[in-house]
């Protein structure tokens, strides 16, 4: 096939993000010598200025992480749902559920303390340096990509009447930005610039100027705006105005962590994912739902299996039909088990070594028939009963 997009290649090094300017950001470092974790900390604090609709320092980053020399590990940037946040506390706001948008949805900020800590830890450029690519665009203006105007217009009765704060930014003139058209946030620069200030009055050195970063975030002038704000009761998808119930303790309680990846042997491969905290291991239950099913297909059909199965280019996957209902249907098996036994872990960890068990799959594998199911059929394993939300087990 014809394509004016050929296999990227180089000896120096490579970027790839979802956003030229951050990938731009994250290569200037790396050619001034700084190594691969001090360019995707760069790229990531780009990436919460130029696609703010994405992501943020106030959000979660779960980071995979594997140093030269070194083993595979996970850096966990999710943070915990606030202490307060109990069952109780819902129950006694009138809620059944808790709300999918607002307050009472969002947990401790982790992305923040999570990047701080791989640039501490693994890097080599000084805070200010990283941080300078998204000062910059945030001061200055980012040219605004079209996904970014579609996604203010479409909250803006929310920016006008709940989320005032924002709609200085996002609705600067009472409208939308326009794609291209230069959009700035200078309130982050300025909350950036003042952090660098206080972080390297604290410190001489690199190390210390991150770790004090990282406590004005939990508990100085950045902290402080975070829970002040939580404070203030805002539209939810309730129908109604609800607070946050973070606090102080909950940003000083919780750190960024590493910890083992979980792992899937699949051919040569070793897959490594962050644990069932996250979504990661659906993709290595999909790996062992499939077995060497994909690749016994595609030899049949005359793809080969040479070095295990290949990608098929999109105009290929219409002539294997078997292919693709055998990854459809294993995918939404997977996504079950999800469903029903991924989260935190509660009284008793999540069986994932039994959801990637060989005798576990096998038995899974066999529910899959000729005709797609519509069933949400998660599975035992080790013979637990599944436990679905109700969301989730009756959707209507």
């Amino acid at each position: 096939m014809f394509t004016t997009r050929p296999t990227l290649q180089g000896t120096f090094g490579m970027v790839s993000s979802t956003h030229w300017l951050a990938s731009q950001a994250a290569m200037a470092i790396l050619e001034e010598g700084g190594n691969a974790f001090d360019a995707a900390v760069a790229a990531g604090f780009t990436l919460h200025v130029v696609e703010p609709h994405l992501n943020g320092p106030a959000g979660d980053a779960p980071i995979i992480l594997a140093p030269s020399g070194g083993p595979v590990r996970v850096l966990c940037g999710q943070g915990p749902a606030p202490m307060g946040a109990t069952i109780e506390h819902f129950t006694g706001l009138g809620l059944e559920l808790v709300p999918g948008t607002g307050p009472l949805s969002a947990v401790v900020p982790g992305a923040f303390d999570a990047w701080m800590t791989l640039l501490r830890d693994h890097g080599t450029r000084p805070l200010r340096r990283v941080l300078e690519a998204a000062i910059g665009y945030a001061e200055h203006g980012h040219p605004v990509v079209e996904q970014v105007c579609r996604t203010v217009e479409g909250v803006r009765e929310l920016l006008e009447t709940e989320w005032t704060s924002s709609a200085e930014v996002y609705l600067p003139t009472g409208r939308a930005p326009v794609p291209g058209g230069l959009l700035r946030n200078p309130d982050l620069a300025a909350t950036w610039r003042r952090l660098l200030a206080e972080a390297e009055a604290a410190s001489p050195h690199r190390e210390g100027q991150i770790d004090a970063a990282r406590r004005i975030w939990r508990e100085g002038f950045i902290g402080e705006a975070l829970v002040s704000h939580a404070a203030r009761p805002a539209m939810d998808s309730s129908g109604r105005r609800h607070a946050s119930p973070l606090t102080g303790d909950d940003l000083t309680g919780w750190a960024a962590s590493y910890e083992e990846p979980a792992r899937y042997d699949h051919g040569d491969w070793t897959v490594c994912k962050p644990g069932p905290w996250s979504q990661g291991p659906v993709l290595l239950q999909q790996l062992a739902l499939l077995g060497d099913a994909p690749a016994d297909l595609l030899a049949e059909a005359g793809g080969g299996r040479a070095g295990g199965t290949r990608a098929l280019a999109p105009e290929e996957t219409a002539a294997y039909p078997e292919y693709l209902h055998l990854l459809l249907e294993a995918s939404k098996l997977a996504m079950a088990d999800r469903e029903a036994w991924y989260g935190d872990a509660g009284p008793a960890p999540v069986p994932l070594e039994d959801l990637l068990s060989e005798e576990y799959n096998t038995g899974r594998r066999a529910l899959i028939g000729p005709h797609a199911s519509t069933e949400l059929r998660p599975g035992s394993p080790g013979g637990r009963p599944p436990r679905l939300a109700r969301a989730a087990s009756d959707p209507g």
